[in-house]
């Protein structure tokens, strides 16, 4: 009896104790229903992600595929942002923008900004042609690359991207146009153009400042003193242009943003 009632009483720990994992559970049968099952907590009800339905997307999809293009507000009209009514060219003037539109296949638009006073144009166009492109003992590159270290100094945008196009056709390495645009001490160029960069810049930056000793330097890079003025010449004219051409709002034909890339 003892050893009974032993069994009974480790029966009955046994039936009590938890279940081990794995165990199936038997539930005591009452009134012949089975007990009721403690239910998990509900889950937290899943948010729907912040896109729009399928529908919606292919129609707004649909909408970006046939929308009519916005035309682009072309950036060079007008040339400057000055009220000035165009006056009466000269013959020479005449034919002169009838040379650049067969030449260039447009008339910039400094010269447009000039037509409204056919003497003032014809000084600046003679003057530029003699500074530009008469005869120097600097190359045309290099006065163009003078003409954009100057208007890098002043961030003059017309002539930033007139004069950096004609860097790039000069040379024929898109790269060096981009690189005196931004900072012409990131160019590799030679000794001789870069003296002649540092001088263009310090006369630009601080003219108060230019001595003998700047002078020399440019002398030991090669340059004589007549090539010295024509630097300090292209130097005085296009701080000259950068301040006209920021004063009135002057803007580059588009035609040069893709040339020579």
């Amino acid at each position: 009896m003892g050893k009974a009632k032993l069994s009974i009483k480790t029966a009955g720990k046994a039936a009590s104790a938890k279940p081990s994992k794995g165990t199936p559970v038997l539930h005591a049968i009452k009134g012949g229903k089975s007990a009721p099952a403690k239910s998990p907590p509900p889950k937290p009800a899943a948010t729907k992600p912040a896109v729009p339905p399928p529908a919606q997307s292919k129609l707004a999809m649909m909408k970006a595929l046939t929308a009519k293009p916005v035309p682009a507000v072309a950036d060079d009209v007008p040339a400057i942002a000055l009220n000035l009514e165009p006056g009466k060219l000269s013959p020479a003037m005449e034919a002169y923008f009838k040379k650049c539109q067969d030449r260039l296949g447009f008339v910039p638009n400094v010269l447009l900004a000039y037509a409204f006073d056919n003497a003032k144009l014809e000084t600046f166009v003679a003057f530029y042609n003699d500074l530009m492109l008469g005869d120097s003992g600097l190359s045309k590159l290099e006065r163009e690359m003078i003409a954009v270290a100057v208007s890098s100094q002043n961030r003059c945008y017309y002539c930033l991207t007139a004069h950096g196009a004609a860097v790039r056709q000069y040379s024929g390495n898109p790269l060096l146009g981009e690189q005196i645009v931004m900072n012409y001490r990131a160019a590799r160029v030679n000794k001789r153009q870069r003296a002649m960069l540092d001088f263009a810049v310090k006369l630009t930056a601080q003219p108060w400042s230019v001595e003998e000793g700047d002078r020399e330097r440019l002398r030991r890079a090669g340059f004589t003193d007549r090539d010295i003025w024509d630097i300090s010449a292209v130097v005085g004219f296009f701080n000259m242009s950068n301040r006209v051409a920021s004063a009135t709002d002057m803007r580059p034909n588009e035609v040069y943003h893709g040339q020579a890339r």
